[in-house]
């Protein structure tokens, strides 16, 4: 049985007819249930190597495989998204009109999810990331960890087998942040959903079962010790 779950193949991005260059050869694998941290500086392509990851964007040249399937051959990508890829980004992305409930149901809407399992499905998740007493609130009455974990539950909704998360924790307070941290890997941990997460933060990267290394589009060599 193949265990990996993510692989990329020559992945290049370049802008501006090829005057910027964002990602340059990027070959990578990443295996299921696995947490691998892409580490680099600011610009040295991390946001865009998992928007390529997520579908989000396409590269100028190389794929991207998820569970075997090319990217580029994917005819509906949003329901592929929907069905396989749980997103978190720095800013928690929530619909400010709709509450926390509301919020966490949105992806099931994508895979025909019916009513009564949306609802079913949210409660349980808010329960799991400890905002049951939150249902109602929208995000302005909350704090930022607790959009965070809204966010949290809605990446998880379809239970994904791949949750990409860019910068969780960068607007959140040290405290926080490692709140956050802890629950994505204990609720990762329990689905076996595989976890990377793009940061610059040394103690966000500390926790991944593997640190991959990005700088100036490339990467730089991975394992399972911080530089």
């Amino acid at each position: 049985m193949n265990s990996v779950l993510v692989r990329t193949e020559g992945l290049s991005k370049t802008y501006l007819n090829g005057k910027i260059i964002a990602l340059e050869d990027v070959n990578l694998t990443v295996d299921k249930g696995e947490f691998a941290s892409i580490l680099g500086p600011s610009g040295s392509g991390k946001t865009t190597l998992l928007n390529m990851i997520g579908s989000l964007d396409s590269p100028t040249k190389g794929r991207v495989l998820v569970e075997g399937v090319d990217l580029s051959k994917v005819t509906n990508l949003n329901h592929f998204r929907a069905e396989r890829v749980g997103f978190v980004f720095q800013l928690h992305s929530l619909i400010p009109t709709l509450n926390a409930y509301e919020n966490v149901q949105i992806p099931m809407y994508a895979i025909r999810t019916s009513s009564k399992q949306r609802k079913q499905r949210a409660r349980e998740l808010l329960e799991a990331v400890g905002l049951k007493d939150r249902l109602y609130h929208l995000p302005a009455m909350l704090s930022g960890g607790e959009r965070q974990r809204v966010a949290i539950a809605r990446a998880l909704a379809n239970s994904p087998p791949l949750m990409l998360c860019d910068e969780p924790t960068g607007t959140l307070d040290a405290e926080i942040g490692e709140e956050i941290i802890q629950l994505m890997l204990e609720l990762n941990r329990q689905a076996g959903t595989t976890l990377i997460i793009v940061t610059h933060d040394l103690g966000v990267a500390r926790r991944a079962d593997r640190v991959i290394y990005l700088n100036n589009g490339r990467t730089e060599g991975q394992g399972k010790e911080l530089r």
